[in-house]
């Protein structure tokens, strides 16, 4: 039987140093540009406020110089996210290509590809999209339809990409394509693209959401023409590559922070002396936290030593879920207040707070894998399946 590994890392020196500056960029940010915070990474796009983190090196911190990275370390990486989370900033543009587009090319990418596309990632002017799902799929990534097909000088892709987050405001996709047949398996045949949004026979719909907002994308290519440069790594080896991406997408502090706003709301709102319910409560709440913090911060340590950790990655995904679900139910339980539709999460008002996160959080259990695709990974990382 197979088990899990999550060894705590020694944090490197001065990232309590690295703590204070970014809060004091932070609450310099704030006061002039006036965002609203929301803990939740999925929430605010602002190209100003990337491009000003671009500029202090909070962007592409673990990349070459060469690349217009900081050559930093991926704990130091992972304090500097923790606190803009925390904070609420509006981190959303930046964040796919930082997270893992950018590793991805890094690791797989051509020399070209990476000279071409990560400075402007670093610099925090240059937006993702994830091209992995598709149309009547559901969470098979396997599945894929959407395909690629040699021409004289490049690829033909044909096909179709849903739920492609900000596809309609990032000037790059990275799409799984079928170059070859599936096999037993059906992982085989697969390859990754890079694919410029704004090619000749690239649409990108608007998926408007239940709550009126549109994030979501329906991107369908027909005979886009790429160059033969744009094939990420290996023909047939997308399968390993989109799984590793999957790792730096699932274990990020993200996955245990969107609720984190609601959160100290809940603590505000209990006062330095609570009912003994609602205290230990929060309590149990707390601790979770801290748990799943070690967890996260692990993985971040294995990613920093090179190796991609997929069922710790999932069950930190899967556990921050759960926990992200249960910060808004308990305060739905122990505090007299009804969610107001629409509110602002940095309101003072509880109910603005919690209305913001109960619109959130279905799709919390979608983005990165569902709960039950997650759980899967890990009965395989036990053995048991």
């Amino acid at each position: 039987m197979t088990g899990f590994d999550f060894p705590p890392p020694a944090m490197p020196p001065g990232t309590d140093g690295l703590r204070g500056e970014v809060r004091a960029f932070l609450a310099e940010s704030q006061a002039a540009e006036g965002w609203r915070p929301d803990s939740d990474f999925g929430s605010d796009w602002s190209a100003s406020f990337s491009r000003a983190l671009g500029a202090r090196g909070w962007i592409g911190m673990c990349w070459p110089r060469r690349y217009g990275g900081h050559e930093r370390s991926a704990l130091e990486r992972y304090v500097v996210i923790e606190e803009l989370l925390a904070a609420g900033a509006p981190v959303y543009a930046h964040w796919v290509a930082d997270r893992q587009s950018g590793p991805l090319l890094l690791r797989f990418g051509s020399e070209a590809q990476r000279r071409d596309i990560l400075p402007g990632i670093a610099a925090g002017e240059c937006y993702f999209a994830i091209g992995m799902s598709e149309p009547d799929s559901g969470s098979d990534l396997a599945s894929v339809r959407t395909r690629a097909v040699r021409t004289g000088d490049g690829w033909r892709i044909d096909g179709t990409k849903v739920w492609t987050s900000n596809a309609h405001r990032s000037q790059y996709m990275i799409a799984l394509c079928r170059t070859g047949p599936a096999g037993e398996s059906r992982h085989e045949g697969l390859s990754q693209f890079l694919i410029d949004l704004e090619s000749d026979g690239v649409q990108v719909n608007p998926i408007v959401n239940l709550a009126g907002k549109h994030d979501f994308n329906e991107c369908v290519f027909e005979d886009v023409a790429i160059p033969a440069g744009r094939l990420i790594g290996e023909e047939g080896d997308g399968w390993r590559q989109v799984t590793g991406e999957l790792a730096l997408e699932r274990s990020g502090p993200e996955r245990i922070l969107s609720t984190f706003h609601l959160f100290a709301a809940l603590v505000e709102a209990a006062g330095p002396e609570p009912e003994p319910g609602l205290a230990e409560a929060i309590g149990r709440l707390a601790a979770e936290l801290y748990a799943l913090r070690a967890m996260s911060l692990a993985v971040a340590g294995q990613l920093e030593a090179g190796a991609f950790p997929e069922v710790e990655a999932a069950m930190v995904k899967d556990m921050g879920t759960r926990f992200e679900f249960e910060v808004a139910e308990t305060l739905r339980r122990a505090v007299a207040v009804e969610p107001v539709a629409g509110g602002a999460a940095n309101a003072p008002s509880l109910a603005s707070a919690l209305g913001a996160s109960v619109l959130g959080l279905p799709s919390f259990t979608l983005r990165g894998g569902t709960n039950e695709i997650l759980r899967s990974i890990i009965a395989r990382g036990l053995g048991v399946r």
